[in-house]
């Protein structure tokens, strides 16, 4: 999966626990949903972390949406369910993983 390095030069907010975004494991860090968007901390900024890959996550029956089970966050135009350590994202008859 690629992740691209796309700086958020005018975010003055200060993601961590308590800021009031949701907090969402991305391998080796923690991504915090903003204003449809993804940021993670960088080097002394703030990132978009958002990824280049289309991976269709395999053998997921599990349908999501309002009542699921599963927390969302917005993402785009879409909403993207955490699931397993990990966000999926509607795409087509298959959900793919973010």
């Amino acid at each position: 999966m690629t992740t691209l390095h796309q700086e958020h030069p005018t975010h003055a907010h200060a993601h961590g626990p308590g800021c009031g975004h949701t907090e969402v494991a991305h391998g080796d860090h923690l991504d915090y949903a903003h204003d449809g968007h993804l940021h993670r901390e960088h080097d002394g900024h703030w990132d978009e972390c958002e990824t280049t890959a289309h991976t269709p996550h395999d053998g997921h029956g599990h349908a999501h949406g309002e009542g699921c089970g599963h927390a969302s966050v917005p993402h785009g135009d879409h909403l993207d369910y955490l699931h397993d350590g990990h966000r999926h994202a509607a795409h087509g008859d298959h959900y793919d993983d973010h």
